[in-house]
Formats: C-alpha cells, sequence, structure tokens
C-alpha cells in the first residue's frame, strides 16, 4: 500500500469523524437553544448513539493502524501534525470503555435539561444526583487517562494542555492578592460611579440591534453564523462556515447582552478565521480554551470597557438606547459601564472582580476531583467562598452554584481556561501595543487591523500550535500575570482616582 493511499484513507477517516462531531454540536446547540421539554429524553439518546459512533471511530483498529503507517513520515506539516493530534485522542479514548463513554454522554445531555429546571426553580437538590454522576465519571476517567501529581490534572489537560495544578496554585494566590488589594483601595475612593444611569427599559430588540451592529463592526461574518438567545450564552463552530453565538437578554440591564455578545463574538471571530487548509482534520479548532478566552476577553474588555469604544460609538448606542441616556454624558456612562461592585453572577461581573468568581470555581472543582468535599455540600461551601472572595453571599442556589451550565456539561476542568484567558490577553495587548496605535484604531470604529492581527498571530493557526507555544511565540515569554495586573491598576487607579 503506497503512502499517498495511506494519507488519503486517513483524510476520509478524518472527514467522517468531522461529520460526526458537527452533528453532535448542530444536537447540543439544538438543546441549549430551542428544543422542546419533552424532546430531551430522546435528544439524550441521540447525542449518546451519535458519540459512540465517534468513540468508536476515533478508538478503531484500523484509525491505529493508519496512524501507525504515518507516524514519522508525512512532509506536509499539516498532515504530521494531525497525525500528532489523532495518536493522542487515540490514546486517551481508548482508555476509556466504549460503554461507560455513551452513558456519560446521555447523562451530560440529561444533566443540563435537568439543570435548567434547578436553576428555574433555585433548588440544587434537583441537579445533586446528576451532579454526583458526573463527578464519580470525571474520576474515574481521570484515573483511566493518568496524572503525575494531582488528579484534577487530567481533566484540565483536555481544556489546556501544558499548564497543571501546581501551574495554577502559585499564579492564582499572586492574582489573588493584587487584585483584592485594588479592590480595598477602591473602596476607599470617595469616588463612586454611578449604576443608576443605566437604568431602565432597554427592549431587546434594541439591545438586538445594537449588538448586530457591534458584531458586524468586529468582523463576524453573519454569512458563517448566526445570533441567537439563551440562559447561559455560549458560541459553538459547526465548521469554519458555520459558526453560532448566542447571548442573554435582560431588558432591565443591557450590559449582559451587549458584553456578552462582544464575548461570543471574540469566540467566533477565532474559530471563523482559522486557516481554512485545516478543514476536515481535527485541527481545524482553537488550540485550547485558555487561547480561546483570551480572545473573547479581548474584544469584551480590552475593547467593549475601553473608553475610547464608547467615544465613538456612544451616539451610534443612543441610536438604539432609551430616550433617557441622551441626559447621560459620555464620562458617566463610560465610568457606570467600568463599576467595580461584586456580584453574585460571574457573567455579568466587573472586570476586576471577574478573576475572583473563577478561584472560587476552581477550588471547588479540584477538591471535588480529589475527593476533599462531596456535592451535597456545595451550595454551602459555595456561598462561603463568595463571601470570602467578594464580601456577598448568595440569596437562592439560582445565584449561586447553579449559575454556571459547565459542571452540568462534564465540564470540569475548564474554569481555570478564564482566568488563564484573561492573563494571556493581556500579554497579548502588550505585544500589539508596541505594533499598533490600538488607540486610534479603537477610536477609528474600524477593528480589522485588530482582526487581522489576532488572525495572524493566534487565530490562523488552530491546534497546529499548541497554547504555550502560541503564547511564547508571540510574547517572547511564558504564563505572566504582571501584564494583567498593570492593565487593571492603571484603567481604575484613572476612574478612582487611586
Amino acid at each position: 500500500m503506497s503512502n499517498q493511499s495511506v494519507e488519503t484513507q486517513f483524510r476520509e477517516l478524518l472527514k467522517e469523524q468531522t461529520a460526526y462531531k458537527e452533528a453532535i454540536s448542530l444536537t447540543h446547540w439544538d438543546m441549549r437553544t430551542k428544543i422542546p421539554k419533552k424532546g430531551v429524553e430522546q435528544r439524550s439518546e441521540v447525542v449518546g448513539f451519535l458519540a459512540e459512533k465517534l468513540h468508536q471511530l476515533e478508538t478503531s483498529d484500523r484509525f491505529k493502524e493508519l496512524l501507525d503507517e504515518l507516524n514519522g513520515t508525512p512532509t506536509d506539516d499539516v498532515m504530521k501534525r494531525a497525525v500528532e493530534e489523532s495518536l493522542e485522542t487515540y490514546e486517551r479514548n481508548r482508555k476509556i470503555p466504549n460503554e461507560e463513554f455513551k452513558q456519560y454522554v446521555m447523562l451530560q445531555s440529561k444533566s443540563e435539561s435537568i439543570w435548567q429546571e434547578a436553576r428555574e426553580k433555585a433548588d440544587f437538590s434537583l441537579f445533586q444526583p446528576y451532579l454526583e454522576k458526573l463527578v464519580d465519571y470525571n474520576k474515574k476517567f481521570a484515573t483511566y487517562w493518568g496524572y503525575e501529581d494531582n488528579i484534577y490534572d487530567a481533566l484540565l489537560h483536555n481544556y489546556e494542555p501544558g499548564v497543571t495544578t501546581k501551574t495554577l496554585d502559585e499564579v492564582f494566590p499572586k492574582l489573588r492578592k493584587s487584585l483584592t488589594d485594588l479592590v480595598e483601595r477602591i473602596n476607599q475612593s470617595s469616588v463612586k460611579p454611578d449604576p443608576s444611569v443605566l437604568q431602565g427599559h432597554f427592549p431587546k430588540q434594541d439591545q438586538e440591534a445594537f449588538s448586530i451592529e457591534i458584531l458586524k463592526k468586529m468582523g463576524y461574518d453573519f454569512e458563517a453564523g448566526r445570533l441567537d438567545d439563551t440562559i447561559h450564552p455560549f458560541a459553538i463552530s459547526l465548521n469554519q462556515n458555520d459558526v453560532r453565538i448566542t447571548t442573554r437578554y435582560d431588558e432591565e440591564d443591557f450590559r449582559m447582552a451587549v458584553f456578552g455578545t462582544i464575548h461570543e463574538g471574540g469566540h467566533a471571530l477565532y474559530e471563523q478565521n482559522i486557516d481554512a487548509k485545516l478543514a476536515n482534520t481535527p485541527l481545524a479548532t482553537g488550540t485550547s480554551m485558555g487561547i480561546h478566552e483570551s480572545q473573547s476577553l479581548f474584544w469584551e474588555n480590552f475593547l467593549g470597557r475601553n473608553k475610547d469604544f464608547w467615544q465613538s460609538h456612544y451616539e451610534l448606542f443612543k441610536n438604539y438606547a432609551p430616550t433617557q441616556f441622551e441626559q447621560v454624558s459620555l464620562d458617566k456612562f463610560y465610568q457606570a459601564v467600568n463599576e467595580v461592585k461584586p456580584s453574585f453572577i460571574r457573567i455579568e461581573a466587573d472586570e476586576l472582580t471577574y478573576p475572583l468568581h473563577i478561584m472560587i470555581r476552581y477550588e471547588l472543582e479540584k477538591a471535588l476531583i480529589n475527593s476533599e468535599i462531596e456535592v451535597k455540600d456545595l451550595p454551602k461551601l459555595w456561598n462561603e467562598k463568595m463571601v470570602d472572595y467578594l464580601g456577598i453571599e448568595p440569596p437562592t442556589d439560582r445565584e449561586g452554584v447553579l449559575q454556571d451550565i459547565h459542571w452540568a456539561g462534564g465540564d470540569f476542568g475548564y474554569f481555570p481556561s478564564y482566568a488563564l484567558g484573561y492573563m494571556y490577553a493581556a500579554q497579548f495587548k502588550n505585544v500589539m501595543e508596541k505594533e499598533l496605535n490600538i488607540k486610534d484604531i479603537i477610536a477609528s470604529g474600524d477593528f480589522a487591523p485588530i482582526r487581522q492581527w489576532l488572525t495572524k498571530n493566534v487565530h490562523q493557526y488552530g491546534k497546529m500550535k499548541k497554547p504555550l507555544q502560541i503564547i511564547e511565540d508571540v510574547t517572547n515569554e511564558q504564563l505572566n500575570p504582571d501584564y494583567l495586573v498593570a492593565y487593571l491598576t492603571e484603567k481604575y487607579s484613572s476612574i478612582y482616582s487611586l
């Protein structure tokens, strides 16, 4: 058999796997946005069936034979990297029995539906038995995969290859101290933004119209995507030409939808601008959730919450906003949207306290996976950490332990990516500022140079480069939280006259 025919067979098998992944993604999108409640049970079985077939393909003897024949032989960089990525997937997936994997995927789908009901009723007890099973599965899978120092590392690897619990336990405490010190200084400041200027009924359709305008300016391709609403905002890539985003509207507080849409738009731009030559390979997606979050948080915070952005877009905003905003000055508006105030809901948190929400979740899920705490104790422990980190206690489980969908989907090891992404984004920004006049670009309203820089340095590579390789190639250093601390200190010292 010639090497070319082996490569052809390999590409065909990758294409088949990609088709199943797209079908699963489309099913998940539907379940999170449009599905009738009574359809959940059977749809969960459909997802289980599709996931089982994909798992069989990725762990088949035929696939392993092709990988063995190709390993070390391809001269094409894409094929070489695709073989490496596929081998790692094979080695990890083959350690999980097929029937266990199918049952787990079905549990994920059911759990997300139960989580929605539990959240609506603010009743953790409805979700607890499902979460207990999800935790048990993740412990079991982590043991199958293996680890060196901490069982949680096996799960963290799924979302941020190369980063370990040891790294997080070194970086997070330092970041926490810097942020809490800054929050304390802000609390002592006599300058107090007035958030009441943002209040008022803001119809959903008008929020949506403004959000679409901004997405278009960012370069989001609506011919290759769409915007829908859901309980918990997300972005999902079916393929490079179908990258969908969702948002959540609150007609009494536009910030959730506007900033949430910009955030998800940042994720979507990453997926839409991956090099087309990676299509139908496992490389045609973001290299890690941390790098993914660096893109969404870059757009949401460094652009969307930037004063230069609002100086050039405030009039456009007022075209869609209620008439009372005509009486609100730009300075008061800018200060209000950047108010530092501890909040119950992570996705509504200000820039400064946001990483503290992540650390709470990281510490809890790491303790769960290490069997140091039990699922039944989560609501109490969650509230205690909220008081410890943010000085507030959620009134119900809806504002507390039930607010995020991640655990319902079995995504243990995901949360640290948000804080890592924020630190990565600040490192990228530091380098970008040396090459581009970001201030003038944002003020101009033409964000193409920023998107092009991110595509050149991050987006195009998909999984061709590993996350830490991208960080080092772009910034010439490893993970460094100092840039994020410097950015936040400079910005909020100005707003609060510190």
